[in-house]
């Protein structure tokens, strides 16, 4: 067998042995999707960062520095900008409505703070973008299976599939939280001691400009290669637009939120997940670069992670940075499976199918709606293009159709379902209109995704005064 493979095979079983130890102890619902309501801040941090911490942050922000350079930096820091946000202004204000009515997930929250309907139409398109989502982190694991043991696409996401499905079925949240101890600490240690190797196999800083230079020709594009701004405004102001507001509203962070114990665990995990992630983020950026410096002619650039863990440093180093990226992926797996269970079970199917259904069946019905999605995931997987592009698909959705809604709800009782309702239609309507009339473009220095979320923004600002939300006597608050 290929030693590789042996390693992270051992390492798969190991999660699955964990998912289904802990799911023993998952009674009901409450454990499944909020963990009991007893995080403590360690405890949150680690689900949080292991969570944000996947395929897009690792092989497909590497191939996107690969490609584009330093600037590739952008995609994770303002994915960490927002989880600074969530820690000191979203995520404190949520966790008291949640823990005051109960809440399990965002659904319960747009039902609880606007309507059965709106609640229904955005967990439909969120369960449609988390697909997307989660199609793009078995890719990751697909092509890790495929360079260290030439392993083809599809079956690699079929084990991908079947790894986490099986542990997180078990134990929802729970074991999701308790198996991403272990996947942290490999993801972490993997990563940092990766990337010196990686950096010192092309000779150093001096060497990496050097072999840069000599392999584009051209000097302007050498410059932007190792510029900040190297991917264009445009393109800088759209992750902004679209990733941090996306790490504050993300349904399957709030959820992890409402997992919390207190409001102080809420401050101290959030804010620990994003300061490491503004560090982290310097690393698949570096790697990346090494890759494109020693592998220059790769014709997949997803495929320059796993190539410099396996090709750039020695087999002990190899093996440990490459289980990493298997955990990685599969660390942020268990949330976008989370993500779908909550929306089909809790938000969609006890909503408007069974809403007498008892704590125990809504459990039964959790853990096989994961099975389903698990398998969905593969069929929608081997139809996407790259990892970037599945995740655009889901931030983009989420971003336009839920920030304005729930941030304004959260913040101001003027906010109403009128205006949550035409926030969200006419958000995806412009993101829709120029992709289909504009050839996805956008206008200026602002790209489709970017118009749609100011869109959204200006149309529920407006709502306020146009029809603000009448509180009757006696209205829950």
């Amino acid at each position: 067998m290929n030693v590789y493979l042996g390693v992270i095979i051992g390492y798969a079983l190991l999660l699955i042995l964990l998912g289904h130890l802990v799911g023993k102890h998952v009674k009901g619902a409450a454990d499944f999707f909020v963990g009991g309501r007893s995080f403590n801040a360690g405890l949150l941090f680690t689900t949080l960062i292991a969570a944000n911490i996947g395929a897009g942050s690792t092989v497909g922000v590497t191939g996107l520095a690969y490609k584009a350079g330093v600037s590739s930096w952008w995609w994770i820091g303002c994915s960490g900008l927002g989880s600074l946000i969530l820690a000191y202004i979203v995520g404190p204000a949520v966790w008291k409505v949640a823990r005051k009515h109960n809440l399990y997930t965002m659904g319960d929250y747009l039902d609880f703070r606007y309507s059965h309907a709106f609640r229904g139409v955005t967990s439909t398109m969120m369960a449609i973008g988390t697909l997307a989502l989660f199609s793009g982190q078995l890719l990751g694991i697909a092509w890790i299976l495929n360079v260290v043991a030439g392993i083809e696409k599809l079956y690699g996401i079929i084990i991908a599939a079947v790894v986490v499905t099986l542990y997180f079925s078990a134990g929802g949240i729970k074991s999701a939280a308790i198996v991403n101890i272990i996947e942290l600490i490999v993801i972490l240690l993997g990563f940092c001691i990766a990337a010196p190797f990686a950096l010192q196999y092309v000779g150093g800083w001096s060497g990496l400009q050097a072999a840069v230079a000599s392999h584009m020709a051209d000097p302007a594009r050498t410059a932007r290669y190792f510029s900040w701004d190297g991917l264009g405004t445009s393109t800088i102001l759209g992750y902004f637009l679209m990733l941090t507001p996306a790490f504050c509203i993300s349904p399957g962070l709030i959820g992890k939120v409402y997992a919390a114990k207190d409001e102080k665990a809420v401050r101290q995990g959030t804010l620990w997940n994003g300061i490491v992630q503004l560090l982290f983020a310097f690393l698949p950026m570096l790697i990346g670069m090494c890759a494109y410096a020693a592998f220059p002619d790769l014709g997949n650039q997803e495929l320059a992670l796993p190539k410099a863990m396996k090709e750039m440093m020695p087999f002990g180093v190899s093996a440990l940075a490459l289980s990493a990226i298997f955990a990685a992926e599969v660390s942020t797996c268990d949330t976008v499976l989370y993500m779908l269970a909550t929306s089909l079970s809790k938000d969609l199917y006890k909503t408007f199918f069974h809403p007498e259904i008892s704590d125990e069946e809504l459990l039964k019905v959790s853990r096989k709606l994961t099975v389903v999605c698990g398998i969905a995931g593969i069929f929608i997987a081997c139809y996407m293009a790259n990892i970037i592009t599945a995740l655009a698909i889901f931030y983009s959705l989420m971003t336009v159709s839920l920030a304005a809604p729930f941030l304004f709800g959260l913040f101001t009782e003027k906010a109403s379902t009128k205006g949550a309702f035409c926030s969200a239609i006419l958000g995806v309507a412009v993101v829709l209109g120029l992709k289909f009339f504009n050839g996805g473009k956008g206008l200026g220095i602002l790209n489709s995704t970017s118009l749609g979320i100011l869109t959204a923004a200006v149309v529920m600002l407006a709502s306020l005064w146009i029809f603000p939300r009448k509180q009757e006597a006696g209205e829950k608050k």
